[in-house]
C-alpha cells in the first residue's frame, strides 16, 4: 500500500519505475502484497487480543468487586484494623489494584504488585491502546472508602510479548518468501535476457539470430514467435532486395531498350534518306536512260526498244516499291508535319493499298504537343495495329482514334477481324512470334506507358496505347 501511495503522490517517479527491471518490479509487487497480508493478519490478532484483554479485565473487576462487597460490611463492623488485616490476607485479586482510604481520604492500605513478569512492562502507548477504559469502583463504609481499579498491565505485557514473537515470525516469513520469490522470478525472467540480447543483435544488423527453445510456456511461445519474426524479416528484406535489384535491372533494360530503339530509328531514317536521295535518284536516272534508249532505237531495233521499255517499267515499279518501303522504315512525314498528319498519311496509304477495307480516323489532341519518342511510339502502334488487322485478321472495318486525357494521350485501334486466340500470349512466349507487338510493348513500357491488346465482342481486336504526360508534355 505504501508503494502505490508513493507512486500516486509522486514519491516514486515514473522514470524510476521504467528503469526498474521486470524481476525487481515483480519482486516489489509480491513483497508489498505479502506485507499487506501479514499486516492484515496482525490487525486481526490485535483486535482479538484487545477483545480478550477487555473481557478478562472486565470479568476480573466484577469478580473482585462482588467478593469485596460481600465481606466489606462484616469486616467494617469490626473496625479499620480488621479490614486491613482482611485485605492483607486476601492479597492481590487478579488484575486489580485495591486501595483503602480512611475517613480523611488518606491511604492506609494498597494491594501488593503482581509478581507475574515482575520488573517488565509493555510500552505505555501499547497499554493505553489495548486496555479498556474502566472506571474505578468505590465502596464507602463508616470509617473510609475502598477503591478497586482494573490493572491491565500484565495482560498487555502478555499481548506485547506475543506480538513481538508474531512480528519476528512475520518478518522471517516475509524475508524467506521474498527470497523464494526473487529466486523464482529470476529463473522465470531469465529467458527474457536472451530475447533482449537477440533483439540487440538484430538492431546491430545481424539477421541470422535464432533463439533456442526457452523454458516456460510463455517464454517458449515468445521465442518461437521471435524466430518466426526473424525468418519473416529476413525473407522480406531479401524480397525487397530482389525487388530493388529487379527494378534496377528493369530500369536498365528500359534505358537500354530506349537507347537501342533510338539508334534503330536513326539507322532507319538514315537508310530511308539514302533510299530516297541516292537510290531513288539512281532508279529515276535508270528509268530516264531506258526511256531515252527505247525512243532512239524504236525504229532501228524494235527488240532493243522493248528491252529498254522493260527496264524503264521495272525501274518504275522499283521506285514505287522503294517509296512504299520508306514510310515503313522511317515516316519522314512524321518529322516534318507531326503525328496528326503522319497518321492521316498512314490511313490514306492504307486505304489506297487495301481498297476492300474501310479505315476511319479520329484525332483530338487539343493543345497537347507530344515528344518525339512518344510521337514515334504512337505512330508505330497505329502502324502495327493496322498491319496485323489487315494481314492476320482479314479485317474489313478499322478505326484509329487518338485523343488527349487528363494525365496523358491514348491511341486506340479497333478492327472487326478474326481476333486473337485465347492462349496467344502463352504461345508467343513459348514459340516466338508477334515480334512487332513485343517490340511495341517494350517501347511503350520504356516510356512509362501501358499497352493493352484484347479481343472485342463479338469479333475483332482492340489495341490501346496510353502514354503519360512525362512522355506527352503539354504545349
Amino acid at each position: 500500500m505504501i508503494f502505490w501511495n508513493r507512486r500516486r503522490a509522486g514519491g516514486w517517479p515514473a522514470d524510476t519505475m521504467r528503469r526498474m527491471s521486470l524481476r525487481l518490479k515483480i519482486h516489489l509487487i509480491v513483497g508489498v502484497l505479502v506485507a499487506l497480508c501479514l499486516v492484515a493478519v496482525m490487525a486481526l490478532q490485535v483486535k482479538s487480543a484487545r477483545d480478550a484483554i477487555r473481557e478478562e479485565i472486565e470479568a476480573a473487576n466484577r469478580v473482585a468487586a462482588q467478593l469485596l462487597q460481600r465481606t466489606l460490611w462484616l469486616q467494617a463492623a469490626r473496625g479499620t484494623p480488621a479490614m486491613i488485616g482482611y485485605l492483607q490476607g486476601v492479597g492481590r485479586v487478579r488484575a486489580n489494584d485495591i486501595t483503602l482510604l480512611d475517613g480523611k481520604g488518606e491511604l492506609v492500605y494498597q494491594s501488593p504488585p503482581s509478581p507475574y513478569k515482575s520488573g517488565r512492562d509493555a510500552p505505555d502507548w501499547f497499554v493505553d491502546f489495548m486496555a479498556p477504559p474502566l472506571e474505578p469502583q468505590k465502596m464507602d463504609f463508616p470509617d473510609g472508602t475502598l477503591v478497586v481499579r482494573a490493572d491491565p498491565s500484565r495482560a498487555a505485557l502478555d499481548a506485547w510479548d506475543q506480538f513481538a514473537v508474531l512480528g519476528l515470525a512475520a518478518l522471517g516469513v516475509l524475508a524467506v518468501l521474498n527470497l523464494v520469490v526473487f529466486w523464482v522470478v529470476g529463473r522465470t525472467v531469465e529467458p527474457f535476457g536472451q530475447i533482449v540480447a537477440a533483439l540487440n543483435r538484430i538492431e546491430a544488423g545481424q539477421l541470422d539470430v535464432t533463439l533456442p527453445r526457452l523454458p516456460g510456456t510463455e517464454a517458449a511461445a515468445i521465442g518461437a514467435a521471435f524466430n518466426r519474426m526473424v525468418v519473416g524479416v529476413s525473407e522480406r528484406i531479401e524480397a525487397e532486395r530482389r525487388a530493388a535489384q529487379a527494378e534496377h535491372e528493369l530500369s536498365d533494360r528500359r534505358d537500354l531498350a530506349r537507347w537501342i530503339d533510338r539508334h534503330l530509328e536513326q539507322e532507319r531514317r538514315l537508310i530511308a534518306r539514302e533510299l530516297h536521295d541516292e537510290l531513288g535518284q539512281s532508279v529515276t536516272g535508270m528509268r530516264s536512260l531506258a526511256l531515252s534508249v527505247a525512243q532512239r532505237v524504236a525504229i532501228a531495233d524494235p527488240e532493243a526498244a522493248r528491252a529498254a521499255q522493260v527496264i524503264a517499267d521495272e525501274s518504275s515499279r522499283l521506285y514505287d516499291a522503294m517509296h512504299g518501303l520508306i514510310p515503313r522504315l522511317a515516316p519522314l512525314v512524321l518529322d516534318v508535319f507531326g503525328l496528326a498528319d503522319a497518321l492521316r498519311d498512314l490511313v490514306e496509304r492504307t486505304r489506297v493499298s487495301q481498297p476492300q477495307a474501310s479505315v476511319e480516323l479520329h484525332i483530338d489532341l487539343g493543345d497537347v504537343q507530344l515528344g518525339s519518342e512518344a510521337t514515334l511510339a504512337l505512330y508505330r502502334a497505329a502502324q502495327e495495329g493496322l498491319t496485323n488487322a489487315l494481314r492476320h485478321g482479314q479485317a474489313r472495318q478499322l478505326s484509329v482514334s487518338l485523343h488527349a486525357e487528363s494525365e496523358g494521350a491514348e491511341l486506340q485501334v479497333d478492327d472487326d477481324g478474326q481476333g486473337l486466340a485465347p492462349d496467344w500470349r502463352e504461345k508467343a512466349r513459348q514459340d516466338g512470334g508477334h515480334y512487332g507487338l513485343r517490340w511495341l510493348a517494350e517501347r511503350v513500357e520504356a516510356l512509362g506507358g501501358v499497352l493493352r491488346i484484347d479481343n472485342r465482342s463479338p469479333r475483332g481486336v482492340a489495341l490501346r496505347v496510353w502514354l503519360p504526360f512525362t512522355a506527352a508534355e503539354p504545349a
